[in-house]
């Protein structure tokens, strides 16, 4: 992705990514790095402004909403509040000269450790932590789906991606993102089902979501329940 800038009659300019693809039109997407546009790979730069001025009223409203949703960053300090499989959790740091380990006990997660006091060694040891748990959470959860589709997956794994919650490949390769276990069950439980559709339908056509919907029905409030969710799940680095 290449960035770039607009520049608004009124002065103001606003910063993007632009994604050159192989498609017929222009696609706006606002994720928790801000406003990617997809654009295809003959655009000219003046065509590309031209649609980007008319839709800049539309690209100024969902980054003020972006903005007023923003949660603060973590700051991997005893006390800071988690989420772990959509239960408050809060993370309890103890000194401890020898023994290094982060264990889940009742609603707190305790890293013990002689580094404490060292903000990116805690964090290295969160997030290693919620990868361990999310790995076998996942994979049990695709194949169950995958038994019950008839289906067989070649490979379960985790992503660090910032704008997607999942992939699924041609070659029947799953990537779940590793932040989806501190949301809710439901919630992973949707993704999941809507990767594993993708086995039967690459695409996202009628077909798709009736191969979703035979999945997981409640997708649609799950979708909403993710996306209201997005920014608490994405306070993690």
């Amino acid at each position: 992705m290449i960035e770039q800038r607009l520049q608004l009659p009124n002065g103001q300019s606003i910063q993007y990514l632009l994604d050159l693809r192989a498609r017929r039109t222009i696609g706006l997407k606002i994720t928790a790095n801000g406003l990617v546009v997809h654009a295809p790979k003959r655009i000219s730069a003046t065509q590309l402004q031209q649609v980007l001025l008319e839709k800049s009223g539309w690209i100024q409203q969902k980054l003020a909403l972006r903005k007023a949703n923003q949660v603060a960053p973590m700051q991997w300090q005893d006390g800071e509040p988690l989420l772990f499989m959509g239960q408050d959790i809060v993370l309890t740091l103890q000194h401890h000269a020898t023994n290094k380990a982060v264990t889940l006990q009742g609603n707190q997660l305790l890293v013990r450790s002689p580094q404490i006091d060292q903000p990116a060694f805690v964090a290295r040891k969160v997030l290693q932590w919620y990868a361990q748990q999310a790995l076998p959470d996942f994979t049990r959860r695709v194949e169950l789906i995958a038994a019950q589709m008839g289906e067989k997956v070649s490979a379960v794994g985790l992503s660090n991606a910032k704008s997607r919650w999942g992939s699924c490949n041609s070659r029947k390769q799953i990537r779940l993102n590793w932040r989806l276990i501190q949301a809710p069950p439901h919630v992973i439980q949707y993704v999941v089902c809507h990767e594993m559709a993708h086995l039967k339908e690459m695409n996202h056509s009628a077909r798709f979501y009736a191969v979703q919907a035979s999945l997981f029905p409640r997708y649609v409030q799950a979708e909403k329940d993710l996306k209201a969710l997005s920014p608490i799940l994405h306070r993690m680095a």
